[in-house]
């Protein structure tokens, strides 16, 4: 009779514990990735509302010795000044589509005597880089910027070396240039008046759902396909064991008749005709000294 009783051996016992726990983590695994698309949404409908309100002046939003909050980042700020060029930073490893480049940060010092750093755009570069001798110059006297308020970016990236960093970093640029400057940093959108020659706009935030959503359906499709797999496994199982519990069927020989070939060249047929003449004269002599020797007196 079939039974279910090899399910209690150490080997399927390990692997049902294996196949529980790749279940968990698939599962576990797609619903991070479900929640990670969430975020992600929640987070693309705050840029989306930051990206098509109204300017607003960067002291309102803006404080010196504070950061920006990441529910305020990309929106829209305002600020007149004018750019102090002799403290524009570079910002190096700039890639775009495979091209090397730069951005090119410069202070808009304001009337209050607090700077806002401006990003006021890309430049391409050869791998070795740029100096702030190298960029085309802002727009001279009084300018009235436009542009997206951005968070400052952190770690060992933003230290400031010969007004050259990796990432933006308003304290570390402060520090650097002796500037007393707002936290934050704004990404330029237009400048009034226009510079002679302008950099490459900088790149707007991709507003996608990314790849989260497939990512989550295939972290779950593993699981089921494991689970699916334990069980077919365990079928499989169920029905060798049942196959070789009963008795074996007792196989019968079988003779294998060995096949005369026939061929119709006359050397062959004259041979088997001979073999056959032979054969019955054998036989005819067999019979008849059979024949003799029950005739004879016993």
């Amino acid at each position: 009779m079939r039974s279910f009783r090899f399910l209690l051996s150490r080997r399927w016992a390990l692997f049902a514990a294996a196949i529980v726990v790749v279940a968990y983590a698939t599962w576990w695994l797609g619903g991070w990735q479900f929640d990670r698309l969430a975020d992600r949404k929640d987070r693309n409908a705050i840029v989306r509302a930051n990206e098509d309100g109204p300017p607003t002046p960067v002291g309102d939003v803006m404080r010196t010795g504070e950061g920006v909050s990441e529910d305020d980042e990309w929106s829209r700020v305002t600020a007149t000044g004018t750019y102090a060029v002799e403290d524009t930073v570079i910002v190096r490893y700039r890639t775009r589509d495979g091209v090397a480049g730069i951005d090119v940060v410069v202070p808009l010092v304001t009337s209050s005597g607090t700077s806002v750093l401006v990003d006021r755009g890309w430049l391409q570069t050869e791998n070795q880089g740029a100096t702030p001798d190298d960029v085309p110059a802002p727009p001279s006297g009084e300018v009235t910027i436009n542009g997206w308020l951005r968070v400052d970016g952190t770690g060992d990236s933003t230290l400031v070396t010969d007004q050259s960093t990796r990432a933006v970093n308003s304290t570390a640029i402060g520090e650097a240039l002796n500037r007393e400057v707002y936290g934050g940093f704004v990404d330029l959108e237009s400048e009034d008046p226009a510079p002679a020659t302008s950099l490459a706009p900088v790149e707007l935030p991709e507003l996608d759902n990314g790849p989260h959503f497939f990512y989550g359906l295939q972290w779950w499709f593993f699981g089921v396909l494991a689970i699916f797999g334990f069980f077919y496994l365990m079928y499989d199982e169920w029905r060798t064991a049942g196959r070789g519990g009963a008795a074996p069927a007792r196989a019968e020989r079988k003779t294998k008749v060995k096949k005369v070939r026939q061929s119709n060249h006359p050397y062959v047929r004259a041979r088997q005709e001979q073999e056959a003449r032979e054969a019955a004269e054998a036989a005819a002599a067999e019979r008849e000294a059979a024949e003799t020797s029950s005739g004879s007196p016993g």
